[in-house]
């Protein structure tokens, strides 16, 4: 768990303010992924986007569909716990 944090705080702190969502994909990225109607950058620390008229849940299952499973997710400062990001990962790509 802290290791969940503190993965969620390094991308944060490394993104501009205007970041709404947080990902950290299993499988690191380097690319810009849209998705959802919100652009994904996605760097060494992890992917961020902008806001959306989306709930967080079906943001990140939409992300996990695309990328593949999920570390660490945030939406609006707010961590998904662990229960939230199994839900999420269970839509992730095979």
């Amino acid at each position: 768990m802290r290791s969940f944090i503190l993965s969620v705080a390094l991308v944060a702190s490394a993104t501009p303010a205007a970041a709404h969502y947080v990902a950290v994909p299993v499988a690191k990225s380097a690319m810009k992924v849209p998705l959802g109607g919100v652009i994904w950058q996605c760097g060494d620390t992890g992917c961020t986007a902008g806001a959306t008229t989306s709930r967080p849940e079906t943001v990140c299952a939409s992300f996990a569909r695309k990328m593949g499973a999920v570390s660490a997710f945030a939406a609006g400062g707010r961590d998904f716990d662990a229960a939230a990001l199994e839900k999420c990962n269970a839509r992730a790509k095979s």
